[in-house]
């Protein structure tokens, strides 16, 4: 798995409800694409349209689930430390906390919308505390996290540059690629910065840090989940979350709706698909009274009002707004759409859009990248080059030297 998802937020805003929350699933699913999960790591899905409603076929998913033509694919999520005023300084479990920053490609900040938690998470009058500052806070230790790294080796950077010409892009990827920053989001950050790579000696204090502010924008991205969205005055500090960062993509959600509804689900006594904006009671005799209402009150002050309980919804929009991610199924035979075992559409990879048919063969197998020959859309039954690139749900077949996929 080539990237992952951190969860970050202050002592009791709903971190780790939204965290189980998500990773919680009762579907047995035969392997993960990935091996080993650390600690502070979880599993939790991104849903999307099945490819197999496009062939009408039932399909046998092996490294993900499929309900009713909606597939959810499996994603690594990283529960990162707590986060405290001068993490970045390492206070607190601040170098825990950077440690797992590196890791992620794009942030998901839980804030208390109620704003009835302080800076540190202790319960104050509801409304009292400004859920804006938690975001300016995050954003904070940020830049000063990367801020810090770069001037380390400024002066040393900034001569090079001057005296021998080197490429700035190339001196602060050395100094960032072990946060899984690349040449790419530099340039990037650079050019939107409007600054001048060549004349970097001649940058102000300010114009540095604004570029480092843009490149933690681009590079380590965050979207803002409007925790306890069900609870007074949190409708309003939306409002104003949403104003005062408009450039940030602000979610409602309720992380325990969610939990709620995971749990019946999984009990069999509702039907509920993560993401969804209502759910089916399957067993209203197991449920009394309250609980009946309770049911009602989160369908219709949550599910309803906000088009779902929010957190299938930031998952997704993490994965395939800001990452963007498509979907593709390899296939063994492109006729019958199986797997040698005969299981049909059994695996679906998450990739980078702009992916082509020989990169995509390098995420099932190095070696298949290394020994392809061709690909086989399974729609039209053409041949496809190396350079095809691929396009979300499609099912292709790898044709190379060492056998076929």
């Amino acid at each position: 798995m080539g990237f992952s998802v951190g969860i970050v937020g202050k002592p009791s805003c709903g971190k780790t409800s939204f965290t189980n929350a998500a990773c919680m699933t009762d579907f047995k699913v035969g392997s993960y694409p990935f091996t080993t999960i650390e600690a502070n790591v979880g599993v939790t899905h991104v849903r999307t349209a099945c490819a197999c409603a496009d062939f009408d076929v039932e399909d046998n998913p092996q490294n993900s689930i499929c309900i009713e033509r909606v597939r959810l694919v499996p994603i690594k999520l990283i529960d990162v430390a707590g986060l405290v005023p001068g993490a970045h300084e390492g206070k607190g479990m601040g170098n825990q906390f950077l440690d797992d920053l590196r890791q992620v490609d794009v942030l998901i900040h839980i804030v208390d919308a109620s704003g009835a938690l302080d800076a540190e998470g202790q319960e104050v009058d509801a409304g009292s505390y400004d859920p804006v500052d938690d975001v300016r806070f995050l954003e904070e230790e940020l830049v000063e996290w990367m801020l810090g790294l770069i001037q380390k080796d400024w002066r040393r950077i900034t001569g090079r540059v001057r005296s021998e010409g080197a490429k700035l892009e190339e001196l602060l990827l050395e100094k960032l690629s072990g946060l899984k920053i690349t040449r790419v989001h530099i340039l990037k950050a650079i050019r939107a910065s409007d600054l001048k790579a060549e004349s970097v000696d001649k940058w102000t204090d300010e114009e540095t840090r604004a570029f480092v502010q843009t490149l933690q924008k681009i590079a380590k991205p965050i979207i803002i989940a409007a925790n306890k969205i069900d609870r007074p005055n949190a409708e309003d500090n939306l409002k104003r979350l949403k104003e005062e960062f408009p450039d940030y993509l602000v979610v409602p959600v309720s992380a325990l709706a969610e939990q709620v509804l995971k749990n019946l689900e999984q009990k069999g006594v509702i039907k509920y698909i993560p993401g969804d904006d209502d759910f089916q009671i399957l067993t209203p005799d197991s449920l009394n009274e309250n609980e009946l209402a309770q049911l009602e009150k989160i369908k219709e002050h949550i599910l309803k009002k906000f088009g779902g309980a929010g957190v299938q919804n930031i998952l997704n929009r993490a994965v395939f707004d800001f990452l963007h991610m498509i979907t593709v199924y390899p296939v063994h035979d492109a006729n019958s759409l199986t797997d040698s075992d005969g299981n049909v559409l059994p695996d679906v990879y998450l990739v980078p859009e702009g992916t082509n048919a020989k990169e995509f063969a390098g995420h099932i197998h190095t070696d298949l990248m290394e020994s392809f020959i061709h690909g086989i859309d399974a729609r039209t039954k053409m041949r496809i080059s190396d350079k095809h690139e691929l396009k979300d749900r499609d099912v292709i077949k790898i044709v190379s030297a060492k056998g076929s996929k």
